[in-house]
C-alpha cells in the first residue's frame, strides 16, 4: 500500500527541496493567467486524498491572526467575555494582531479535533488558502505554508509538474 500524502511529507523531515523554492520564485514572476483555476483543481484533487485530522500540523505550529470578529464569535461559542478569552488564550504579535499564546492551539485535542471548530477564526477556516482567488497575492503565505502543510506542498509539487518546471 502506498503512503499517504501526509505520511510522505513527514517522512522527508518537513524540509522543502531547493527545487521547490526556486519554482516558487519562478512562479512569482511567470504565473500563467489561469493560475487560480489550476490551483483550485489541484486543491480539490488533493483534498480528496488528504485527511487533515491525520496531520493537524497547522494547528500545532501556525499562529493564525485572530481578528475582533473572531474573538466575538469564539467568546459567544465558549460563553465567556471577549476580555476573558483574550486574557486566557491570546497575546499580541509584532504586527498588532492577536494570536494564540501557545502552540499547539489551545483548542486542539489529542485526536486532532478542534473543540471550537464551528467558531474557529477566519484564518483557520480559510487555511491553507490554496483555493482562494488571486493566489499569487498570497505567495508569501504559500511559501510559509508549504513547509507546514502536506496539502500545500503537494499542490505546488503537482503545479510544478503541470507547468513543467
Amino acid at each position: 500500500m502506498s503512503k499517504s500524502i501526509v505520511e510522505s511529507f513527514f517522512e522527508t523531515g518537513e524540509k522543502v527541496p531547493k527545487g521547490m523554492k526556486e519554482f516558487l520564485k519562478w512562479l512569482n514572476k511567470h504565473a500563467p493567467a489561469n493560475i487560480d483555476t489550476l490551483m483550485h483543481e489541484l486543491h480539490n484533487d488533493i483534498f480528496e486524498e488528504v485527511d487533515c485530522l491525520e496531520c493537524a500540523n497547522c494547528c500545532k505550529t501556525v499562529g493564525p491572526a485572530i481578528k475582533d470578529v473572531d474573538i466575538d464569535r469564539l467568546s459567544k461559542h465558549m460563553r465567556i467575555k471577549p476580555s476573558k478569552l483574550i486574557e486566557q488564550y491570546m497575546e499580541m504579535d509584532d504586527e498588532h494582531d492577536y494570536i494564540f499564546r501557545t502552540h499547539p492551539c489551545p483548542f486542539l485535542l489529542d485526536d486532532n479535533y478542534c473543540t471550537v471548530y464551528e467558531a474557529r477564526p477566519k484564518a483557520c477556516r480559510e487555511y491553507p488558502h490554496t483555493d482562494r482567488r488571486r493566489a499569487m497575492q498570497l505567495i508569501q503565505i504559500h511559501k510559509k505554508n508549504i513547509e507546514c502543510c502536506p496539502a500545500v506542498f503537494e499542490v505546488f509539487k503537482r503545479l510544478k509538474v503541470k507547468l513543467k518546471q
